[in-house]
């Protein structure tokens, strides 16, 4: 079956995934200020009018790409919650600083997250990246709870406070990045401590 064929065929839920999962890639790689549509279309093999057929507008789009990637990335965390893998594990994974060096940088899912955040005026992305952070938050409330639980985390420990500050820590790395003297050593002192503090303490 040849490629064009393929396209035909494609149903229109098909069509708008590849839509989504091309844009995530532009997205990711170079932003949205610099992303184009016209990109997008040719990595699926679409016009472009066919991109705005199915989302109209760019922001529209790249609010669609951070809803979907919101949806993948609390999927994965919901897992961990529903399974008996160590919350300690995962929180020293999340907060080791190769890791958010890695969550930071260009093509990742991470990038379209930090992207979004910082944009304004534009009222559907601003409004994808506030609801893609509440699902975070929430997604790492039930997983602290989970932890405390299992008595892993401190007992005394408030869930959302916590999902909160660790949803900033992450936010903010690149900011540290930028202006500590010597950010790689913050950067893990701050890792230690905050897992010092999640931690319960072992008698």
């Amino acid at each position: 079956m040849t490629e064009s064929a393929r396209r035909v065929r494609m149903s229109a839920p098909d069509r708008r995934e590849s839509i989504l999962a091309a844009a995530t890639e532009v997205f990711a790689e170079v932003g949205y200020l610099r992303g184009k549509t016209s990109a997008v279309a040719r990595r699926v093999g679409v016009s472009e009018p066919v991109v705005f057929q199915n989302f109209g507008t760019k922001a529209a789009l790249f609010a669609a790409v951070v809803d979907r990637a919101a949806d993948h990335v609390c999927r994965l965390i919901d897992r961990t919650t529903e399974s008996a893998a160590p919350v300690a594990g995962l929180l020293e994974t999340m907060l080791d600083p190769g890791h958010l060096d890695h969550v930071h940088s260009a093509g990742t899912v991470g990038a379209i997250f930090a992207d979004a955040a910082a944009i304004t005026g534009e009222p559907e992305v601003e409004a994808a990246a506030k609801r893609s952070t509440q699902r975070f938050a929430g997604s790492l409330t039930a997983l602290l709870d989970r932890g405390r639980a299992d008595g892993e985390l401190r007992p005394d420990l408030d869930a959302e406070a916590a999902a909160w500050w660790l949803l900033s820590l992450v936010a903010s790395q690149k900011f540290r990045r930028r202006t500590a003297a010597e950010p790689a050593a913050v950067e893990a002192r701050l890792a230690a401590g905050t897992l010092g503090f999640l931690l319960a303490r072992r008698k």
